[in-house]
């Protein structure tokens, strides 16, 4: 009688053990469950409609900007793009960095596409009407908007510097403030995003 509770209690052991997964150790802040999943719907740059099932089952880093931005936006893209690029090969196909561009008035298809570009390859550009903007903007918990114009145009936006990092199935994980972390931790946050 002793063998077979023993023997259950090892069996038992085993199976609880396979069934359990230790918890992510994210270097950004965890906002796991505190914010809905991926959802949205915008356009990209090629004019037409793009959702969040056009993502492929790929995690995603999600940052809003505009491409006149003349600081946070190429810095954020930029480091976003290194970190990425420190990636396993195989583990950079699982990931796609989604620029939302706040503002459509003056990013066109074509101007957002020329943009991301510059950053290199897994950098999806996306843009909406006010009210698309104004829903995932919503949804996500930040802001934006526009100052004055001035004599020749021009004018800034002011929106979030939140980096958003949701998994390959659409869950939210990460959120990263601007510059917060060093590459090699934001690469490591990536990383577990693909891997979860």
């Amino acid at each position: 009688m002793k063998k077979v509770a023993y023997r259950f209690f090892w069996l038992w052991l085993v199976l609880l053990l396979a069934g359990c997964h230790p918890a992510p150790h994210w270097y950004g802040q965890d906002i796991t469950g505190l914010m809905p999943n991926l959802q949205f719907q915008l356009r990209g740059v090629d004019g037409q409609p793009v959702t969040a099932a056009n993502v492929d089952g790929k995690a995603v880093m999600l940052f809003f900007g505009y491409t006149s931005c003349p600081d946070v936006c190429p810095a954020t893209l930029s480091r976003l793009a290194q970190a990425k690029a420190a990636l396993p090969a195989e583990l950079q196909q699982q990931l796609m960095i989604l620029f939302v561009s706040v503002d459509p008035g003056r990013d066109t298809p074509a101007k957002l596409k020329q943009y991301t570009d510059f950053f290199g390859d897994g950098i999806r550009g996306l843009t909406g009407s006010k009210q698309e903007l104004d829903e995932i903007t919503s949804r996500y918990r930040t802001s934006y908007s526009y100052g004055p114009v001035d004599a020749k145009g021009n004018y800034v936006v002011s929106h979030g510097s939140g980096i958003y990092g949701f998994d390959r199935h659409g869950k939210i994980h990460l959120l990263v403030m601007g510059d917060d972390l060093p590459l090699s931790q934001l690469t490591a946050d990536m990383k577990q995003l693909v891997e979860l």
